[in-house]
C-alpha cells in the first residue's frame, strides 16, 4: 500500500527527483580538469573523429539509454503531458540502472505529432547506443518505432508494446505446455488492442500460434473483417471473422485469454465457458481483468498469470526490457530484431524450469518453487535473469548479423555479466522479504517520535513487522493524526499505566537483586524507563525483538537491555557489526559499537559471532583480522594480539575463511593478498572486516558512510539472547525500517516464543 504524502516526500526530500549524474573519473586537481577537459579532451575526440566507433571506446555511449515519451499513454493515467510524466520515466531509468547496470537520460517530448517525435530522435541518435520509447500511445506509437527502426542504426524498443509481449509469450509457451496442449491449435482471446495487445498478437504468431486462431477485442467488441469504426492499419493485421461478437462469446471453447486492457472485463461464468485446461493472463494493473481468487473458484484446472506480486505467475516488464537491452548494447546492436526478442522469450521460458536456488527462495518467503502451474515464468527478482536473458540477446544479435562488437567468449561474459549484478544490490531486499515471511513484534522504545511512526506505517503496510509503540496513547495518535498515518493496526503500550508492571518488576528484581537491586527500584525503573520496559517485554515473550536509540545516545539504549536479557547460549561477548553497502560491494565492520579493546579471546569471539550472521544472510564469510602488520612484518603486543585471536578462530572454527594479521588495503585489494602474500587462505577480497578495537572500527565504519559512498545498515546486536538493535539518533525512515526487518530476521533465528490462542495473529 503507498500513501500519497509517502510517495510525494520519497519523490521529493532531499535532492528532488530519483536519479542524478556522478563522474566516474577523478575531476579534484588542476592535472585532472586538464584532462577531462581541455586541452587532454582533445585527443579522444581526434581518435573518434578518425574512427567513430571508437566513441564506444571512449565515451558513456555503449551504456546509455534514452527512455523518451510525449506523456500520451502513461501507466494508468492516460493522457497526462511531458512534464507529469516525468517521474515515471525517472523511475524507469533507476529499473535500467537497478537491474541491469545501465545508464539512463530521460526525454519529455512536447509533441502529439509523430513526424516532430521521429525526427527529435534521430537527431539524438549520435548520444545514445539505444532507444526505449515509452507511454506514447497507439497508433503513433506503432509508426514511430517502425520509423525510427528503419532510419537508425541503434536499437529501438517501444516497452509497451514488446515488454508484455515477450513476458507473457515465455509465459504461454510454458503455460500451453503444462496443460497438455499444442500450440498451434489452441484458441486465443485477447482484451486490447493497444501497443501491448497488438505486439502480443503479433509474437504469439512468432512462438507458433496460428494467426486464424487468434481474436482481438477492443472497447468496440471484436476486430472482424470489414469493421469500419475504430480501425487502424495495425488492428486490420489481426481482423478475425466477418461479424461483430461479443467478448463473452468469443470466450466460450476458449483455450488462452490474454488481457492488457481494463479490470472487471471477465465473469466467472466467462471462465466457465472456456475449454478444458485454459489459461488466463488477466494482465490489466493494478486490478485485473478479472482477480485471481475469483477465476480460481470457478476452474480447478486453470493456469493463470496477472501482473501482481501477490499472486503466482506475476507477468513483470522488468522481466524484459533491462536484460534486452543489456545484451543489445553488449554487443553494440544495430537493432533489436525479431529473433532477440523470441532469445529473451526463450530464455526466461527455459529458466522457470531450472532448479531455483535457495536464496531466490528465501527471498521470496517459499519452501519451494518448481516448474508448474504456479511457476510457469521466473520471479522478477531473480538474478539469474541478467545471465539467462542477456546472453540469450547477445547471441541472437551476433548469429543475426546485427552485432558491430561480436563476443567470442561466452564464458567471460557471463563472468561481466555476474559482476554487474552486485550483491550490495541485493541484500536488503533479501531480508525485506525474508522478514515479511514471518513478521515479527518489534516493540519501539520512541513510540511518539515522528520518524518511527513513519516507518512504522510503512512496516505494517508492507507487513514486515508488527510494531509496538511504547509511550503515551493520546500523544501517539495525536502525531499520528497530525502525520496523516494509520497505525490502528499497531499496538501502543503505556509503561505507565501497563497491568504488566508487577511481572516486569518482580522478574527484573529476581534477576539483579544481588547486584543492588530493590523492588521498589525496579518498579521505578519499569515505570520510568522505556528502555527497560521494553527490554522486559521481549524477555518475557510479549515482544519478539526491540528496536531503540532514534533519540537516545547509544550506551543509553543498550545498558538496559544488557541488564536485563541474559547473553546468547556460549557467548561470553556482545559486539555490533555494521552492513556497509557500496555501489558494487557488500561489508561487515566489527567491532564498531561495544568492546573498547578487546582482548585477542574476545576478538576471536566477535570474529566467529561476525561470521555467523553473515551467513545467516545467505553470503559466504571472508574474514580478514585487521592491525597495521601483516603477516608478522611488525612485532608489537598489539600486532600478536591479532594474530593470536586468528589462530584461536582457525583452532576452533576450522570451516570459517579466515586469516590476518593483515593491514585494511591487503584485506580488500586481491593483487596484495595474491601476489605479496600468496600463503594466504582467503585468496579473494575479504568481505568482513574484524577491527582490533572499538576506535579503529567506529572510526573506519563513519569514514565509509560519509566520505567513501557507502550506506551503513545497523548496527546488529550480536552475543544477546535475543534480536535487540540499535539505531543512531541522525537514522532516517529508511534506516529504521532497514534495522526493523534485521530485527525480525534476528528474532525469526532466535528462540520462537509461545503465544497464547487468543494472541496470535
Amino acid at each position: 500500500m503507498v500513501h500519497k504524502n509517502d510517495a510525494l516526500k520519497y519523490h521529493s526530500e532531499g535532492r528532488a527527483g530519483k536519479i542524478e549524474v556522478k563522474p566516474i573519473k577523478p575531476c579534484f586537481t588542476q592535472r585532472d580538469l586538464s584532462m577531462a577537459y581541455t586541452p587532454g579532451v582533445a585527443e579522444p575526440c581526434r581518435e573518434i573523429e578518425g574512427s567513430p566507433e571508437r566513441v564506444f571506446d571512449y565515451t558513456i555511449r555503449g551504456n546509455l539509454v534514452a527512455v523518451i515519451t510525449n506523456g500520451t499513454a502513461v501507466l494508468g493515467l492516460g493522457d497526462i503531458g511531458p512534464l507529469a510524466a516525468k517521474p515515471v520515466m525517472e523511475g524507469k531509468a533507476v529499473l535500467f540502472k537497478r537491474f541491469a547496470d545501465i545508464d539512463v537520460f530521460d526525454i519529455e517530448l512536447n509533441t502529439k505529432d509523430p513526424d516532430e517525435i521521429i525526427k527529435a530522435v534521430q537527431l539524438l541518435e549520435p548520444t545514445f547506443g539505444g532507444i526505449n520509447l515509452e507511454d506514447i500511445k497507439a497508433p503513433e506509437c506503432f509508426y514511430i518505432e517502425e520509423r525510427l527502426r528503419e532510419t537508425m542504426n541503434i536499437p529501438v524498443f517501444h516497452d509497451d508494446q514488446h515488454g508484455t509481449a515477450i513476458i507473457s509469450s515465455a509465459a504461454l509457451m510454458n503455460a500451453v505446455e503444462l496443460q497438455g496442449k499444442k500450440i498451434d491449435e489452441v484458441k486465443v482471446v485477447i482484451s486490447g488492442a493497444g501497443a501491448a495487445g497488438i505486439a502480443c498478437a503479433s509474437l504469439y504468431v512468432r512462438i507458433g500460434v496460428k494467426r486464424e486462431n487468434i481474436f482481438i477485442v477492443d472497447s468496440k467488441g471484436l476486430i472482424y473483417q470489414g469493421r469500419k469504426e475504430g480501425m487502424n492499419p495495425y488492428k486490420a493485421r489481426f481482423a478475425n471473422g466477418e461479424k461483430p461478437m461479443s467478448l463473452s462469446d468469443l470466450m466460450k471453447g476458449a483455450d488462452v485469454f490474454a488481457g492488457v486492457s481494463a479490470a472487471g472485463l471477465i465473469s466467472k461464468e466467462m471462465v466457465k465457458s472456456m475449454a478444458d485446461r485454459p489459461i488466463i493472463f488477466a494482465l490489466a494493473n493494478p486490478d485485473p481483468e478479472i482477480n485471481y481468487p475469483e477465476a480460481k473458484s470457478v476452474r480447478s484446472d486453470l493456469i493463470m498469470a496477472t501482473g501482481r506480486s501477490d499472486f503466482p505467475n506475476q507477468v513483470n516488464n522488468v522481466l524484459g526490457f533491462p536484460y534486452i537491452f543489456r545484451g543489445a548494447l553488449d554487443v553494440r546492436a544495430v537493432a533489436i530484431n525479431e529473433e532477440m526478442k523470441i532469445g529473451a522469450v526463450k530464455a526466461l521460458a527455459n529458466l522457470a524450469k531450472e532448479d531455483v536456488p535457495d536464496s531466490v527462495l528465501r527471498a521470496y518467503g517459499a519452501e519451494r518453487l518448481e516448474y508448474g502451474p504456479n511457476y510457469i515464468i521466473p520471479k522478477p527478482f531473480d538474478p539469474r535473469v541478467l545471465i539467462h536473458e542477456g546472453i540469450a540477446v547477445a547471441k541472437a544479435a551476433v548469429a543475426t548479423g546485427v552485432a558491430r562488437a561480436p563476443i567470442s567468449d561466452w564464458d567471460e561474459y557471463r563472468d561481466r555479466l555476474e559482476s554487474r549484478l552486485g550483491r550490495a544490490q541485493e541484500i536488503m531486499r533479501h531480508i525485506i522479504h525474508k522478514a515479511k515471511t514471518d513478521p515479527k513484534r518489534i516493540v519501539f522504545l520512541e513510540g511518539a517520535d515522528p520518524k518511527i511512526l513513519r516507518a512504522g506505517q510503512i512496516l505494517l503496510d508492507e507487513g514486515i513487522a508488527k510494531p509496538i509503540l511504547l509511550g503515551n496513547k493520546d500523544e501517539i495518535r495525536s502525531k499520528a493524526q497530525e502525520l496523516h498515518l494509520e497505525i490502528e493496526a499497531a499496538q501502543i503500550v503505556d509503561p505507565k499505566d501497563s497491568d504488566l508492571i508487577d511481572k516486569y518488576a518482580e522478574d527484573l528484581f529476581r534477576s539483579r537483586c544481588r547486584k543492588g537491586m530493590t523492588l521498589d527500584k525496579a518498579k521505578k525503573l519499569i515505570t520510568t524507563s522505556n528502555n527497560y520496559f521494553g527490554s522486559m517485554m521481549v524477555k518475557l515473550c510479549d515482544a519478539d525483538g526491540l528496536v531503540g536509540g532514534v533519540n537516545k545516545d547509544y550506551p543509553d539504549t543498550i545498558r538496559p537491555a544488557l541488564h536485563t536479557l541474559p547473553l546468547e547460549k556460549g557467548t561470553s561477548v556482545i559486539a555490533g557489526v555494521y552492513m556497509m553497502v557500496f555501489q558494487k560491494e557488500l561489508m561487515f565492520f566489527a567491532d564498531t559499537t561495544v568492546n573498547i579493546d578487546p582482548s585477542a579471546e574476545q576478538l576471536a569471539e566477535i570474529a566467529i559471532c561476525t561470521a555467523d550472521t553473515v551467513k545467516q544472510l545467505d553470503i559466504e564469510p571472508r574474514v580478514a583480522m585487521l592491525t597495521f602488520s601483516n603477516f608478522g612484518s611488525t612485532r608489537h603486543p598489539r600486532t600478536e594480539k591479532v594474530a593470536e585471536a586468528t589462530r584461536i578462530v582457525k583452532q576452533r572454527r576450522p570451516d570459517i575463511t579466515i586469516d590476518g594479521e593483515m593491514q585494511a588495503d591487503t584485506a580488500v585489494m586481491p593483487e596484495i593478498l595474491n601476489e605479496v602474500y600468496d600463503f594466504n587462505t582467503l585468496r579473494k577480497q575479504a568481505n568482513v572486516l574484524i577491527f582490533p578495537s572499538l576506535e579503529a572500527g567506529n572510526i573506519a565504519y563513519k569514514l565509509m558512510a560519509r566520505l567513501g559512498g557507502a550506506k551503513a545498515i545497523g548496527p546488529i546486536l550480536m552475543g544477546t539472547s535475543e534480536a535487540i538493535h540499535v539505531i543512531e539518533r541522525h537514522s532516517t525512515v529508511e534506516d529504521i525500517v532497514n534495522t526493523t526487518a534485521l530485527a525480525v530476521v534476528d528474532a525469526q533465528d532466535h528462540k520462537k516464543c509461545v503465544l497464547p490462542e487468543s494472541n496470535r495473529a
